[in-house]
């Protein structure tokens, strides 16, 4: 199979996930991520366990009106609902596509600062791809991380490795029919101001768009899935959202293609009300490029429901997990009133993120 084959199924598929007023949920945590958020609500990291919480959230009734697409993690991909039915089969039911985690885990970037990485997994990627697209899954997801500090990170050996491996990723899925969302990820550490994090993402998605285009990667059958441009967690000068939300879109004018037809923030660490109002902020700007601007968000979908369900109150986690779903539909066309669904504004930043 080549990328010519899937060009057109490509394109309708990264359409349909970037339809105006829905996003995607992130539910690809690992094992070892998904058992911190269980043992949060007293419930144990068992597969009976992850397979109840995500089998709740994939059979919320009405879910597909405000959410396209749902990234999994490989265990679900292949898993069976308590049912006996294939999880997949339940987010088919619902109209939702299925999407898939391919990357296999940030390591250290030898050569570079101790603290930085690249992400591992494009041995062997077009064929688990191909395997993953046999499963039902359409799209894919890759999460690079760059992280901001006082001496000199992220290097130019950082962005350039993470920039190549993006678009090595998003050739290699596009091979196999997936959609690939590429991420690039600036973590919110630090104490730097918001002008910092805007030069440097800046940089770092122009470094990788032309490796994108070196690599061939048809940029309408992809999505894109950045940060929102804050100021580090330990920042003394805090932003205020309007400016935020600016900051944000001026980049993203600066960057990205408007061949790319959709851009789904990742929340970061920001807790669920501030996710939401971010990107209502941002739909009220004017902008040159059409790209549909929404949500692809994990914790900040996640947090409310998790504690709703507690382990065993399906109706309560549904609900919870409705509301949040609704309000980031009405963000992505700048319709969201701030508190008029139930959120948490816990702030869910965790130091050094890396799942």
């Amino acid at each position: 199979m080549t990328l010519k084959y899937y060009k057109d199924e490509l394109k309708k598929n990264a359409s349909a996930l970037a339809k105006p007023g829905k996003g995607i949920l992130a539910v690809d945590e690992s094992t070892k991520t998904i058992g911190k958020r269980l043992s949060s609500i007293d419930v144990e990291n068992t597969e009976d366990n992850r397979k109840a919480y995500r089998g709740m959230l994939f059979t919320t009734p009405g879910l597909d009106e405000f959410i396209s697409g749902a990234i999994l993690f490989e265990e679900t991909l292949f898993q069976k609902h308590p049912d006996g039915e294939q999880m997949v089969q339940k987010l088919q039911k619902l109209g939702i596509i299925p999407g898939i985690k391919v990357d296999t885990g940030l390591r250290p970037l030898p050569g570079a600062n101790p603290i930085e990485t690249f992400c591992s997994g494009l041995d062997g990627l077009v064929e688990r791809a191909a395997d993953y697209y046999a499963q039902g899954a359409r799209f894919a997801k890759w999460r690079a991380v760059l992280q901001i500090t006082d001496d000199g990170c992220p290097s130019k050996l950082s962005i350039a490795e993470n920039a190549w491996g993006l678009a090595r990723y998003a050739r290699s899925v596009q091979e196999s029919g997936l959609v690939p969302i590429i991420e690039p990820e600036i973590l919110m550490d630090g104490s730097h101001e918001i002008k910092k994090t805007a030069l440097v993402q800046e940089e770092v998605i122009k470094a990788v768009y032309a490796a994108c285009q070196l690599n061939g990667v048809l940029l309408e059958g992809t999505l894109l899935k950045p940060s929102m441009t804050t100021p580090g967690a330990d920042s003394s000068q805090k932003s205020e959202p309007k400016a935020v939300a600016e900051m944000t879109i001026r980049i993203m004018e600066r960057c990205v293609p408007a061949s790319v037809p959709g851009i789904v923030f990742l929340s970061g660490g920001l807790s669920e009300e501030a996710a939401s109002v971010y990107l209502n902020l941002m739909n009220g700007i004017d902008r040159k490029a059409k790209w549909n601007v929404s949500f692809s968000y994990g914790r900040a979908l996640q947090h409310s429901c998790l504690k709703a369900w507690g382990g065993k109150d399906i109706t309560a986690g549904q609900n919870a997990l409705i509301a949040r779903a609704k309000a980031n539909s009405e963000a992505s066309k700048g319709l969201y009133v701030a508190g008029s669904q139930p959120s948490s504004d816990e702030a869910l930043f965790v130091a050094g993120y890396t799942y």
